[in-house]
């Protein structure tokens, strides 16, 4: 892990859109908590299809007016060159040069795939487009795409968004450091030297964590499931047990050389500032 303790370390926040003027008041109150820990910035995620699109831009130049650096999402599943070049120029008039693109899923409901198959075609279009101004942040699989067939594929196409021109990486959220450091030797083995920034999910709702993991591929180990599962209701014990287990994993990454963490959010701030005072931060 040697190279990745060479990056400056970064920790931010991530939030999604929300749909209503009183999510909107609610996540202004989690962002006012989360200001407090000084994040280095907050992302914010895109509805696919272009449902929440202004619901980011919205949220993104909100957070920049408080004086953050907001970090956009860009998916361009079922996008158009001409629709990406729109929003690229949004962000580029409102100052924003920070941005998270990402291949995003397919909305349902929807059989085409638009005009990018991969992100790592939309990071070389905002790089064609954009040149150096914006910093663009990729997704990483530790524990693998759902959809790639093998992990030798994972990884290629992971070197494709590097070489396209990404300057960062964000992985899918883990509860087993191994499968992250693994992942760090192997892409560092391919002559990769970006950073890669662990994303953690805190634990307050097993059921709800259940289905994302099952939907995007995250392991939930076995010992962790089986624990959970016989907290049955009593919300207090899969919180507080939730709790120990995520600061456990965070404390080892960084302990280990992780440039950082990336927190999903969930729009929620009580169990994100819990680790983080957990950590030291």
């Amino acid at each position: 892990m040697q190279s990745q303790k060479q990056h400056e370390r970064t920790f931010s926040f991530e939030f999604f859109p929300p749909k209503s003027e009183e999510g909107m008041e609610k996540l202004r109150v989690t962002r006012r908590q989360l200001a407090q820990l000084k994040p280095t910035f907050f992302s914010v995620t895109f509805g696919a299809g272009g449902s929440t699109q202004k619901g980011t831009l919205d949220t993104a130049l909100e957070i920049q007016a408080e004086g953050f650096e907001a970090a956009p999402h860009i998916s361009c599943i079922g996008s158009t060159r001409e629709s990406i070049r729109e929003v690229l120029k949004q962000y580029r008039d409102h100052g924003i040069t920070h941005t998270v693109a990402l291949r995003g899923d397919l909305p349902s409901g929807m059989a085409v795939a638009g005009e990018f198959r991969y992100a790592s075609d939309l990071v070389a279009f905002i790089r064609e487009e954009s040149g150096g101004h914006f910093k663009i942040e990729v997704a990483a699989y530790p524990e693998y795409h759902p959809q790639a067939r093998t992990a030798q594929e994972n990884l290629k196409h992971f070197k494709l968004k590097v070489d396209a021109g990404a300057n960062a990486a964000i992985t899918q959220y883990f509860y087993n450091p191994d499968a992250y450091f693994h992942f760090v030797e192997q892409v560092e083995a391919m002559g990769i030297n970006i950073p890669i920034v662990p994303g953690v999910m805190p634990i307050g709702n097993f059921s709800q964590l259940a289905r994302f993991s099952d939907a995007c591929g995250a392991e939930i180990p076995r010992w962790i499931r089986r624990k959970m599962e016989g907290f049955g209701d009593d919300s207090a014990s899969i919180r507080a047990f939730g709790l120990d287990v995520v600061t456990d994993v965070c404390d080892r990454l960084l302990s280990q050389g992780a440039p950082g963490l990336h927190f999903y959010t969930l729009n929620q701030a009580g169990l994100c500032s819990t680790i983080w005072q957990r950590l030291g931060l």
